[in-house]
């Protein structure tokens, strides 16, 4: 046990010291279990490790929702979905970064990332918002939040990390994560919808579109909605399995950037490379956080905490809320993926003792971890954006996104007491 929290203390020192995360992981678990056991041991297991998961049929869903998303970067689609979002709600006050909450949740709903959510909308949406008079901070701040969405909503990577980790049924885990998405879009516009109350000059109204207009920019979205309709669809009614759902999601991709006539074979080479590069980056994380996590089991660490939890005089769901305190505080050194590789480990067996579902159990980490991506002094997303945007600065960023980290604080806590809106779509799926 002391030694698992010594290698949680050495691991969190050397990330701040900026180490690679994933050699971090792998370095200190590999010393870890050979202190428990030899150094032959602790190689086998590593060599075992990354063995398996290469071999590993399941996380072949990894590169071809990667290189999914990256056609549908490169096909331009972000353009279309934020003239659609901002031809029905421009013309309120705070209308323009409500349409990019919108725009936002779209694109998510077929990228799976975060990170390329809030960079490709913040290049079409925080120029417009500034054009018509919008504060840096709200325009910044409603990009960076309604990034956060690329993660939650389906197809999402860190969700599939979750579900192996946890041999937990992938497909039920998309079907999870819609509801709560929209709630996010929902809370996020809410959100919007105070900044401005508390401040009328940051974001003023635009001009009224009429309603021929909007269904014109509504239709142009079509290949968005066909393309998600056909993945989580498929996945829903049994026609095929997630990691089918994600080859034909690449497919499904790589036929609209083709009809686009965006993929030249410069662009085709560049969306290769870059799924390759991005795959690469996400298996040596995952290989790092598995041996890392051999380590902390060795130790004993998780069966210690559970038979602790066991003990304690308390409600379950204060058990869930402390969980989720710590996910928090994590949220401040360590990024999404990381968190998750680390903590789930541990986490999981309580939850499973504590009689949790584990698929609401990972939408509320996933929902946890996707604030880490806002917060301070990590915020992935912020960092983004304002290397994107260097004029607006990292302070300005940070205190945009505040309202939404309110309304996520929200959004975990309506989850947690009507664990209803996670459940009910993944418990009519075939």
């Amino acid at each position: 046990m002391l030694a698992a929290l010594a290698g949680f203390a050495l691991l969190i020192g050397v990330s701040i010291a900026g180490v690679p995360i994933a050699f971090s992981m792998l370095a200190i678990g590999f010393a870890g279990f050979a202190l428990f056991r030899d150094v032959n041991a602790a190689s086998y297991m590593v060599g075992q490790i990354a063995y398996e998961t290469a071999q590993n049929y399941g996380l072949s869903v990894l590169p071809m929702f990667v290189l999914m998303g990256n056609f549908i970067n490169h096909a331009r689609l972000s353009n279309e979905l934020y003239d659609a979002a901002n031809a029905f709600l421009g013309h309120r006050r705070g209308g323009l970064a409500m349409a990019t909450i919108v725009a936002c949740g779209g694109f998510a709903a077929v990228s799976g990332s975060s990170v390329a959510t809030a960079a490709t909308m913040g290049k079409v949406a925080i120029p417009e918002m500034r054009r018509f008079g919008y504060s840096d901070r709200l325009a910044a701040g409603a990009v960076a939040a309604g990034g956060t969405l690329g993660i939650l909503i389906p197809p999402s990577v860190v969700m599939v990390i979750y579900g192996i980790l946890t041999s937990t049924d992938i497909g039920k885990l998309f079907a999870a994560g819609i509801l709560p998405g929209l709630l996010g879009i929902l809370l996020y516009v809410a959100a919007v919808r105070y900044a401005v109350w508390r401040h009328p000059d940051a974001g003023p109204p635009g001009a009224r579109t009429s309603w021929p207009a909007r269904w014109a920019a509504l239709r142009n979205v079509w290949a968005v909605a066909g393309l998600f309709l056909l993945v989580i669809g498929g996945l829903y009614l049994g026609i095929f399995t997630p990691t089918e759902a994600a080859g034909i999601g690449a497919t499904g991709a790589f036929a609209v950037a083709l009809a686009r006539r965006t993929l030249t074979f410069p662009v085709l080479l560049q969306v290769l490379v870059e799924t390759v590069r991005t795959t690469a980056v996400m298996f040596a994380v995952l290989i790092g956080g598995l041996v890392f996590s051999n380590f902390v089991n060795i130790a004993g660490m998780p069966a210690a905490i559970s038979a602790w939890v066991g003990s304690l005089p308390i409600a379950p769901v204060a058990v869930i809320f402390a969980i989720i305190a710590i996910y928090f505080v994590l949220g401040c050194v360590l990024e999404s993926m990381t968190m998750i590789l680390l903590t789930i480990p541990v986490f999981f067996p309580i939850v499973q003792a504590l009689g949790f579902d584990p698929v609401w159990f990972g939408i509320i980490v996933v929902v946890v971890t996707e604030i880490s991506l806002i917060t301070p002094p990590v915020g992935l997303n912020v960092f983004v954006i304002s290397g994107m945007f260097r004029e607006i600065g990292t302070a300005n960023v940070f205190r945009g996104v505040a309202p939404f980290i309110a309304a996520d604080v929200i959004r975990i806590v309506v989850l947690v007491l009507v664990p209803w809106i996670s459940l009910v779509l993944p418990s009519f799926m075939k």
